[in-house]
């Protein structure tokens, strides 16, 4: 059952959920549910908010080559579909922000896949449309926060360690034989946390803040982006000898850094 959270149209009509220049935002809901979509097109118009309806992949791709979107809500369960292929898609291209839905509380692997994917949030049906207009509000607030990051990447430059290098105007990480290795957004967050305080013991919650991911979920997954970050720089992740577990503590980027 949807809720609409007890509250009337004019209820969030203060939040002023518009884009810098008084643009409209525009969000795409990927659902094939018709009484689903109908409810999320209906109160986020009451709300300000100019909504696009995607069934599956071919309405998806189609929607957004065609109109700027700021924001996508895509549900993972899509009947044949898998919406984690559509957020792979979604990502190889774009870095638009993405709030994943599943279906049950169970979909734990699913959720935690999608964030590690680049999925910006996740809600979990039923929920309700107050939760999920907050959670739009939240992701788009960090987002336009976040378009400093260029900026602030080109002042980091470039890190070097080990025979590594990180380009961070580019974001592009290479290997001692300058091969390029790429990274997902998560794991450029997290490779970026300790390479701007190497050699130091980081807490989960530090990590947490740094990469932006719904903490309900990373807590639980740290131990699987700390895994796939450490196969990628590691000779044996097994025995690591670049970022190190600190017992009680976290993780320590073990190896010196230059800024370059």
């Amino acid at each position: 059952m949807w809720e609409l959270g007890g509250m009337g149209a004019t209820s969030l009509s203060d939040l002023d959920l518009r884009k810098s220049g008084d643009r409209q935002v525009c969000v795409l809901v990927v659902e094939d549910d018709p009484a689903l979509q109908r409810m999320i097109l209906n109160y986020f118009g009451e709300n300000n908010i100019r909504t696009l309806l995607a069934c599956g992949r071919q309405d998806m791709v189609g929607q957004l080559g065609s109109t700027e979107v700021n924001l996508v809500i895509l549900d993972l369960r899509l009947g044949q579909e898998d919406g984690l292929d559509l957020l792979r898609e979604i990502r190889s291209s774009s870095d638009v922000p993405v709030i994943i839905i599943t279906g049950h509380r169970r979909d734990d692997i699913d959720r935690v896949v999608g964030l590690e994917l680049g999925a910006d949030d996740y809600l979990t049906k039923p929920f309700n449309l107050r939760e999920l207009l907050a959670r739009v509000r939240a992701v788009l607030r960090r987002f336009d926060s976040g378009r400093a990051a260029p900026a602030r990447d080109s002042e980091r430059g470039r890190f070097r360690f080990c025979g590594w290098q990180l380009d961070c105007q580019t974001r592009r990480l290479t290997d001692p034989a300058g091969a390029p290795v790429t990274l997902t957004k998560g794991e450029y967050a997290l490779l970026i946390a300790f390479l701007d305080a190497p050699q130091r013991p980081l807490s989960r919650e530090h990590l947490l803040q740094s990469t932006r991911v719904h903490e309900d979920v990373f807590d639980r997954s740290i131990d699987v982006q700390i895994l796939r970050l450490r196969r990628k720089l590691e000779r044996d992740p097994s025995t690591p000898r670049v970022i190190q577990t600190e017992r009680g503590v976290g993780y320590v980027f073990a190896v010196p850094v230059e800024r370059v």
